[in-house]
């Protein structure tokens, strides 16, 4: 870990003047996805008091004074969701963008760190903290959201689908033992297409590094094939060559 940078001495910051500038809050906003019964899921919580009171929201809450804006995403995740520490500090989570509109908050300025995160065998969450309820819903099924919301997820949707050509990202989606099945499944539901199996197969199989054979026998799926074979995520964190997305091809 880099250590800190040594305080600077007082004559540095004599003079300044913090009052001369209008304060402002920081938050952090989470688009969190799950695939559930077969179509991509986000989670929201009811908003248990104003602004926006009984508006659907995406999870977050304001940074601590001494809180990095990741270690406040995802206090506020289990606050607001009671979902588990253990579940939430296994999450695949990454910086999305900041939103920082003058009036996107009818009570101050505020400047939003928001996230993306994804869930695989999600729990059903609960409301808590200020959050009146949790749960999971269709992705576009939601209607309209608090503040700037629908934004932030439509932004956090294009980010994860794209991610999904050019990194191992899928495989955050599935177990930790999966098929090529379940993997194909995660392409198809994030994107909204639908995918040659063979080619999707010989593609997964042939990229170094993006999935890793189980040793001992396959796993009965759901269909009436034979049994598949199973596959954890492999070392790699990228593709090479790029596993790029049909077009014209839409479920």
């Amino acid at each position: 870990m880099t250590p800190p940078p040594p305080p600077l001495p007082s004559s540095a910051v004599d003079g300044y003047d913090a009052s001369s500038f209008e304060p402002f809050a920081v938050t952090v906003d989470l688009a969190v996805f799950t695939i559930r019964a077969d179509r991509l899921n986000v989670l929201l919580v009811e908003r248990g008091q104003q602004p926006y009171e009984g508006t659907w929201a995406l999870p977050g809450g304001f940074v601590m004074p001494r809180e990095s804006a990741e270690v406040a995403a995802r206090r506020e995740l289990a606050e607001e969701t009671g979902l588990s520490d253990d579940t939430v500090s296994g999450l695949h989570l990454e910086q999305l963008r900041t939103y920082s509109e003058p009036d996107r908050d009818p009570r101050m300025r505020v400047v939003s760190v928001a996230f993306a995160a994804l869930v695989p065998d999600a729990p059903e969450p609960r409301g808590g903290g200020d959050a009146a309820r949790a749960r999971w819903m269709p992705y576009g099924k939601h209607g309209g959201l608090a503040f700037d919301h629908d934004r932030i997820l439509a932004d956090a949707h294009d980010r994860v689908g794209a991610k999904l050509e050019y990194t191992c990202l899928a495989t955050a989606f599935c177990p930790p033992e999966f098929t090529i099945g379940e993997l194909r499944q995660v392409y198809e539901t994030v994107w909204g297409v639908e995918l040659d199996r063979p080619n999707f197969r010989r593609k997964v199989l042939t990229t170094p590094g993006f999935v890793q054979a189980v040793e001992g026998p396959p796993r009965l799926t759901g269909g009436r094939g034979k049994p598949a074979a199973l596959y954890r995520a492999g070392e790699a964190t990228a593709l090479h060559p790029p596993l790029l997305r049909p077009e014209g091809r839409s479920t």
